[in-house]
C-alpha cells in the first residue's frame, strides 16, 4: 500500500474514532444507514441521529461540505476533491443529479432509472464515496429546469398566447402550480436516496426573480388561487413525505434574504412556510449578493463575517419564533461564498481567510455546519494542518482553522442568483 493510501486510511480512521469518542461522551453512537450494526461498542447508547420521517435520519454531527457539479464529479478532478474531504474537516459533498446528468429518464418517457452511460458512472461513484464514509447530498434543480420544460412543454411557464415563457437569460421554467410536474423532481429525489445519497437538497424551489415582470408576462395555471409561498410549501410537504419514506433527509436552498424578509420577495420563499416542512434549510448568505447599506454595511462583499453574522442571526430568530408557536423548525446549514464576485465593485478576492471569516461567524452563533459554493468546484485551499501536531482531517467540531495554500480559481458571474 502506498504512503498516500495509508495516510488517507489513517485520516478516515481518526475521523471515525474522534466522532466515536464525542458521541460516547454524549451518550450516543454514530450511525451509518448502510451499516447499522457497525457500531456495537455501546449497546446502551442511542444513535447520534434523530428521526425526521419514516426511514430518514438527520445526523447530529456537523455537516461540512462542498458543491460538486456533475461535470466535476465525473472527471479526474474528483480525485482531488475526495482527497480534500479526507484531509480537512470537510465530510460531505453536494452533487448534481439532474444538471448535466440525470439519474432518471426525462418525461415524456417513463420516470424510471436512466440507463445512460453518465448515470451508470454516477451510480458507481456514489458507491465509491459511500465506502469512504462521505456524507452525500443530492442536489435536485427543481423549477428552473429548461431541459424538462423543453421535453414536456405542457409543464412550462406560459405566456398568454400559449408560448413558453423565458427569463432574461432565455431559460424556460416549470410552472410550480402544475402538480403533475412535481413528479419528476420527487421521483429523482427518491432514486437518489435509493442509490445511497444520505440527503436530498432541492434547489430553485421558487418562482423567477423580477416578480412584477413575471406576473405581467406569465399565465400561471392556478385554479385554486394559491399564494406563491403556499404552493411552494405544498410541494415541499409532498416531496418530504416521499423522500423520508425512501430513507433520506430533506433540505432546501433559499435566498439569503429569506431569513430577514417579511414577504416572499415575489419568488414564493418564506422562512415560515419552508422551515416547517424540511429537515435542513440552507440560506445562501453570500456577501456579494447583498445590497450596499444592508445592516449598515456599506460594501457587503468586503465584510464577509459581518454579513454572515447578521443574516444568520435573522434566520435563527425566525426559527425561535416558529418553535415558540409550537411549530417545527429546520436545522440551519448556510451556503457560504467560496468564489470571487469580480462583477461587484468594489469586491474582495475570496480565499482561505474569507472562507474562515464566514465559517467562524457562523460558529460563533452556534452553527457548526456549512456548505461552500463554487460553481466550478474550484476551492482555494489545499491539504494542510493548522499546526504540526494536529492530525489533518479530524477537526470535525471546530471552526475552519487550517491554513490553506492559495490556488488559481476560475470565477464566473453565473454563480449568482441561485
Amino acid at each position: 500500500m502506498g504512503f498516500g493510501k495509508r495516510r488517507r486510511r489513517i485520516v478516515i480512521v481518526a475521523k471515525l474514532m474522534l466522532s466515536s469518542v464525542v458521541a460516547l461522551v454524549a451518550g450516543c453512537v454514530p450511525y451509518d444507514r448502510n451499516f447499522p450494526s457497525r457500531w456495537t461498542a455501546a449497546p446502551y447508547a442511542e444513535p447520534c441521529v434523530h428521526a425526521v420521517g419514516s426511514g430518514a435520519r438527520l445526523p447530529l454531527f456537523p455537516v461540512r461540505g462542498i458543491y460538486v457539479s456533475s461535470h466535476a464529479a465525473l472527471s479526474p478532478k474528483m480525485n482531488k476533491l475526495i482527497r480534500l474531504v479526507h484531509t480537512t474537516e470537510l465530510n460531505a459533498m453536494v452533487i448534481d443529479v439532474n444538471s448535466g446528468v440525470s439519474l432518471i429518464d426525462m418525461p415524456p418517457r417513463k420516470l424510471a432509472a436512466s440507463r445512460s452511460a453518465s448515470a451508470a458512472e454516477l451510480r458507481r461513484l456514489i458507491k465509491r464515496l459511500k465506502r469512504q464514509h462521505i456524507y452525500l447530498i443530492a442536489r435536485v434543480v427543481t423549477f428552473k429546469n429548461a431541459q424538462l420544460a423543453e421535453s414536456n412543454p405542457a409543464w412550462a411557464m406560459k405566456r398568454s398566447d400559449g408560448s413558453i415563457w423565458r427569463d432574461a437569460k432565455g431559460t424556460a421554467w416549470i410552472d410550480p402550480y402544475r402538480r403533475e410536474a412535481w413528479e419528476y423532481p420527487i421521483a429523482l429525489a427518491v432514486e437518489a436516496a435509493r442509490i445511497g445519497f444520505d440527503e436530498v437538497q432541492f434547489d430553485y424551489v421558487r418562482f423567477p426573480e423580477n416578480p412584477l415582470k413575471v406576473q405581467q408576462e406569465v399565465r400561471f395555471r392556478n385554479p385554486e388561487r394559491l399564494r406563491r409561498d403556499e404552493v411552494i410549501r405544498q410541494f415541499l410537504h409532498t416531496a418530504a413525505l416521499r423522500v423520508h419514506r425512501a430513507g433520506a433527509v430533506v433540505s432546501v436552498d433559499v435566498f439569503g434574504l429569506v431569513g430577514s424578509s417579511r414577504t416572499d420577495m415575489g419568488i414564493g420563499q418564506t422562512w415560515k412556510a419552508i422551515a416547517s416542512e424540511v429537515d435542513v434549510i440552507s440560506p445562501m448568505v453570500y456577501p456579494s449578493h447583498y445590497s450596499p447599506g444592508i445592516w449598515g454595511i456599506r460594501q457587503p462583499d468586503l465584510m464577509p463575517g459581518a454579513v454572515v453574522s447578521h443574516a444568520l442571526k435573522d434566520a435563527m430568530r425566525r426559527n425561535r419564533t416558529l418553535r415558540s408557536a409550537g411549530r417545527p423548525a429546520a436545522q440551519v446549514r448556510p451556503w457560504l461564498q467560496s468564489f470571487t464576485a469580480s462583477w461587484v465593485h468594489p469586491h474582495r478576492r475570496y480565499g482561505p481567510a474569507e472562507i474562515r471569516e464566514q465559517v467562524q461567524a457562523a460558529s460563533r452563533l452556534g452553527i457548526q455546519s456549512y456548505l461552500l459554493w463554487n460553481s466550478s468546484a474550484q476551492y482555494p485551499f489545499e491539504i494542510a494542518a493548522s499546526n504540526p501536531s494536529e492530525t489533518p482531517g479530524v477537526c470535525m467540531f471546530c471552526a475552519l482553522t487550517a491554513p490553506y495554500a492559495s490556488a488559481k480559481i476560475a470565477y464566473n458571474p453565473s454563480e449568482t442568483n441561485r
